[in-house]
């Protein structure tokens, strides 16, 4: 997929900066439409730099702000829309459980966008995930509709089905200019192209990129450390690969959430993350000194050993990912305020966890 050599020049109707799945779906989206759209990503594909590798993301209909709890519905219908015009499976529903504080806050934002029949006593809690310990004064929730998306293969086939309606995907591609006016002049290391609609959905690059165009995003890129655990029983029903995703929240110990579901990538092991990480530039985000301390490793080790005892409390394996968070959590999804063609969606890592078309 890998952009030839000679410079390029075209002309399309709509330029999508980033080919990660938020920059994948936007693209798709143009192409259903018949926009003549190109598609740009600055590494070769696939690859891990930035926030959409992996296998496994969850996604839920419990949110504590109910505009988001309002979109999923139709974020599910576009979810299954894939599945049909990719012919692939992209997600398992497996249920997910939100616990926390009685009275916290977001959980019971979660309460309200959920119904109060999703509240789970102590038994029911048991039988739903047995491996999973409530403490006194913490209440639990239950999403039926919660579940795995299938990431990597999610972006795949959004690309594929992009391609197919005729987009044009060019990998291996830095941008290195932006020219706004009626019609946007791209510039990038291989090609010089041009459209009237420019999106950029970058992640944790798109600060620098909008920045020569006037913009200081609050964008805060953020190293995570992704953990696996392994069972301490390999095989139990403690938690696993059958077992539901879960959200904690409110928790004095772990202030910016938990999130755990069944470690696709690691067959026996349970991927559970803090929501929250050390700041990074992303160029540099793989370049951590040996030795360097893992203050987020220590929070979970600590909520393993108190929540889900059926784990051993060292992660048997800790990747990185990138998040890229806004200061109070929302998305940036807007026009630029001074170029009206251009569009910028940004900060998206910013709920627990997730991954919406």
């Amino acid at each position: 997929m890998a952009a030839p050599s000679q410079p390029q020049q075209a002309t399309y109707d709509a330029i999508v900066i980033g080919a990660g799945i938020q920059g994948s779906f936007a693209a798709y989206h143009l192409a259903q439409r018949h926009r003549d759209t190109l598609l740009l990503e600055q590494f070769i594909l696939p690859h891990s730099r930035g926030s959409s590798h992996g296998q496994s993301r969850i996604t839920r209909s419990a949110y504590a702000w109910m505009p988001y709890a309002r979109m999923m519905p139709d974020s599910f219908r576009l979810w299954q829309r894939l599945e049909a015009e990719a012919s692939t499976s992209l997600y398992r529903q497996t249920g997910l459980v939100v616990l926390g504080p009685a009275g916290d806050p977001e959980l019971e934002g979660c309460r309200r966008s959920l119904g109060a029949d999703h509240v789970l006593d102590a038994t029911a809690l048991a039988q739903r995930f047995p491996g999973l310990r409530l403490h006194a004064g913490e209440v639990a929730m239950w999403d039926g509709t919660g579940g795995v998306l299938f990431a990597d293969r999610a972006l795949r086939a959004v690309q594929d089905v992009f391609r197919r309606h005729g987009g044009t995907l060019r990998d291996g591609e830095k941008v290195l200019r932006i020219e706004p006016g009626a019609v946007i002049t791209i510039t990038t290391t291989t090609g010089v192209y041009r459209a009237p609609r420019l999106i950029i959905a970058a992640g944790a690059w798109t600060g620098a990129i909008v920045a020569p165009l006037g913009l200081r995003l609050p964008l805060q890129p953020l190293r995570i450390d992704v953990c696996y655990w392994r069972e301490k029983e390999p095989g139990s029903s403690s938690a696993g690969r059958a077992g539901p995703c879960f959200m904690a929240v409110g928790l004095n110990q772990a202030p910016h959430g938990v999130y755990g579901l069944p470690a696709l990538e690691y067959p026996g092991l349970v991927k559970v993350c803090y929501h929250h990480g050390s700041p990074v530039d992303p160029e540099e985000r793989d370049r951590v000194p040996p030795g360097t301390p893992r203050p987020d490793v220590a929070i979970l080790s600590s909520f393993i050993s108190s929540y889900l005892p059926g784990l051993e409390p060292r992660p048997a394996v800790v990747e990185t990912c990138l998040y890229t968070n806004t200061p109070d959590g929302d998305f940036i999804l807007d026009r630029h305020p001074k170029f009206n063609n251009i569009v910028i969606g940004a900060g998206f890592s910013g709920r627990r966890g997730d991954s919406a078309p």
